[in-house]
């Protein structure tokens, strides 16, 4: 029976940063700084220093200071979406739409890693959130998944799967609990 035999160098395959390395050496200053010193609660100066750095995002977007981003290169967030302190592992594209709501602590993971090669292998698969989902405090979203319109990840759960739209999910791994309903 073959065994795991991790090395620091692992495999990554075809994944790119995407940006220079004086890019990623003034983002991770930029980061800890402004983001995780929590030193700036103003919105408008996280945004700004996020499209600086390659996000684009729409208008009236709310950024909290604390937030974890690993690359604003591969983030897109649409008009008048809110984002708590929470944790976005984007080693791919993630596009979050518009009027969503990711709340306190919840992760938005990217990148996973092959169990079933002895070498442990990089995966990595974007996230498409579309618009009006609620990603609630301390929910995960795994690689590769699909949020449709208006869907909800209720507290603590954890997405493995694509949620359908105005679906409210909950548990661990996330099941449909009833229909969003919005009055």
């Amino acid at each position: 029976m073959n065994k795991t035999q991790l090395h620091k160098n692992f495999n990554t395959g075809d994944f790119k940063i995407g940006t220079s390395l004086l890019k990623q050496f003034l983002w991770y200053f930029t980061d800890v700084f402004f983001f995780k010193s929590r030193l700036m609660p103003s919105s408008s100066v996280l945004v700004f220093l996020l499209r600086l750095y390659g996000a684009k995002i729409g208008k009236e977007v709310r950024i909290k200071p604390g937030i974890h981003i690993k690359y604003p290169w591969k983030l897109i967030i649409g008009d008048y979406s809110w984002l708590a302190d929470c944790y976005i592992e984007n080693l791919d594209l993630v596009h979050i739409g518009a009027n969503c709501c990711i709340s306190q602590n919840a992760t938005l993971m990217t990148g996973n890693h092959n169990y079933a090669k002895t070498s442990f292998d990089l995966i990595t698969k974007p996230i498409l959130i579309e618009d009006g989902v609620w990603i609630c405090a301390e929910a995960k979203v795994a690689p590769g998944l699909h949020l449709f319109s208006h869907a909800v990840l209720s507290m603590g759960s954890v997405a493995t799967n694509d949620l359908e739209a105005y679906s409210i999910y909950q548990g661990n791994p996330a099941i449909k609990t009833r229909k969003r309903e919005i009055r």
